[in-house]
């Protein structure tokens, strides 16, 4: 009997291992499946000269690209996520100071795509803060149909994270973790809230003790608003609209001062 009943438990333990053996065969099985696809997928996207997302991220922003050649068209060029350690290297001590009051995870990287001054299609890059990175994508977009010219969109680090620089290279950015020009208090950019769009021909205007300040300082032949210039924000333009009808304020209907370039919002 006692045998009888060893005899039973190894065929129970036997029949134990086959079914998780099989069930391993099985996942791993899978795993190759799902592998081997993705793999096949990127193959053929290679094999056909399209780019896909990944290879996209690869490419610095400002790199120019054909649109026919990407894989499942331009809103593959359209995507945020979360900080990853390449970027935080980059913006850490610049853009970026450790501080409470805006931690990684309450910023997101976005990258888009632009319409050149070249009339060229560019890769750009911002960051942002998580609550307003789906309006900001959905707003380039929408200027990028309309063929809006944007000239550069790089982060603000690669200038050291010196906002006049920036500007007077017109470069378009968004996070830079910095006090309002000649105040104590946080700018909205610090928060990831605020855009700065094509800043060279929009500057901010401002009165201090009687004397005005452009900046950026080369901005000062573009504050006369009444003349024509295609790279000129105004009230009810395309720009204009796609952000004020998403919430954001435009710093060009300011009484205080005229940010001609910015458009900010709350959370």
């Amino acid at each position: 009997m006692k045998k009888k009943k060893t005899i039973e438990i190894f065929r129970s333990g036997n029949k134990l291992f086959l079914s998780c053996s099989l069930l391993i065969i099985l996942l791993i099985m899978s795993m190759d499946i799902h592998s081997s696809s993705a793999a096949s997928e990127s193959s053929e996207a290679a094999a056909e000269g399209l780019l896909t997302k990944s290879s996209l991220n690869a490419l610095p922003a400002g790199t120019v690209i054909n649109t026919s050649q990407v894989k499942g068209g331009i809103n593959t060029g359209f995507y945020s996520s979360q900080i990853n350690k390449a970027v935080k290297k980059r913006i850490t001590g610049n853009s970026y100071k450790e501080d409470k009051e805006i931690p990684l995870s309450d910023l997101r990287y976005i990258r888009v795509l632009y319409y050149g001054f070249d009339k060229k299609t560019h890769i750009g890059e911002l960051i942002v803060n998580k609550s307003v990175s789906k309006d900001i994508l959905v707003i380039f977009k929408e200027l990028y149909k309309a063929n809006y010219p944007i000239e550069k969109m790089v982060l603000i680090d690669e200038y050291d994270a010196e906002d006049e620089a920036s500007m007077e290279d017109n470069n378009t950015s968004a996070f830079n973790y910095r006090t309002i020009a000649g105040s104590k208090t946080l700018s909205k950019h610090a928060m990831g809230l605020a855009v700065d769009i094509n800043p060279l021909y929009n500057p901010c205007v401002e009165k201090i003790n009687g004397k005005t300040v452009v900046a950026p300082a080369s901005g000062k032949k573009y504050t006369d608003r009444s003349l024509t210039n295609k790279y000129y924000i105004k009230k009810n333009d395309i720009c204009y609209k796609a952000f004020t009808k998403r919430g954001f304020t435009w710093g060009g209907s300011w009484n205080s001062l005229k940010d001609y370039q910015h458009f900010q919002k709350s959370k």
